[in-house]
């Protein structure tokens, strides 16, 4: 039995695309990983030189899901409170900010700068 779902070939890229992202980002690794876990998660956290810069490359070695963070987007996680980290992880895998309300505030954006 096979499966086979609407935009299935766009996922196949899509997952191809990441794992070739995350292949050339563990190419450019500086130092030794560090390892952190508990009873309920466990990440793998290396820094990584790219062209525009340091990253730390986060990954979870249980999910497969892996994201890499600027010094930027690192510190933005320093203005968050207890409420935003308990609202990620009670919405894993789910963006904090539904796609139609980011359009809609990327639209607003717009707006404002005119």
């Amino acid at each position: 039995m096979n499966l086979h779902w609407e935009g299935e070939e766009e996922d196949v890229r899509a997952a191809a695309r990441a794992a070739d992202e995350r292949r050339e980002l563990l190419a450019h690794t500086v130092g030794e990983p560090i390892v952190l876990g508990n009873e309920f998660a466990e990440v793998r956290v290396c820094r990584v030189e790219t062209r525009n810069g340091s990253r730390l490359l986060i990954e979870s070695p249980k999910s497969g899901q892996w994201v890499a963070l600027c010094p930027l987007e690192l510190e933005s996680l320093t203005w968050q409170n207890t409420a935003t980290f308990s609202r990620m992880v009670g919405n894993p895998f789910g963006p904090l900010i539904p796609a139609d309300d980011a359009e809609a505030l990327t639209a607003a954006d717009r707006e404002e700068e005119r």
